[in-house]
């Protein structure tokens, strides 16, 4: 089996329909605790970083860090329960600003 190092993923989800997105959002959490597998995911699906992520790091257009923000939510999350949560929706809020300033918008 081969176990990378580091895994690095961009935007793999992105032409998925919502179901199977969410489903393999599940996965690579799993995947994640299970093997310890440090893992870099780029996307510019806000919720998705904050549901999928231990931290999220906002890049400007200029590829300058505007936020680092680690992401305190259970570790045992759940698409409905932890996207409904008043944690999520204050780290997401967070993350929208910063996407906003970054982008200049």
């Amino acid at each position: 089996m081969c176990r990378p190092a580091p895994l690095l993923l961009d935007e793999p989800f992105g032409p998925l329909d919502a179901q199977t997105r969410e489903d393999l959002e599940d996965l690579l959490r799993e995947v994640h605790r299970a093997e310890g597998t440090t893992t870099v995911l780029v996307t510019h699906d806000i919720d998705e970083s904050v549901y999928v992520g231990d931290r999220v790091v906002v890049l400007s257009s200029g590829a300058h860090v505007v936020l680092d923000l680690p992401i305190e939510l259970p570790a045992d999350r759940g698409q409905i329960g932890t996207r409904g949560s008043q944690a999520f929706v204050a780290l997401r809020a967070k993350v929208g600003h910063a996407v906003r300033a970054g982008t200049g918008h």
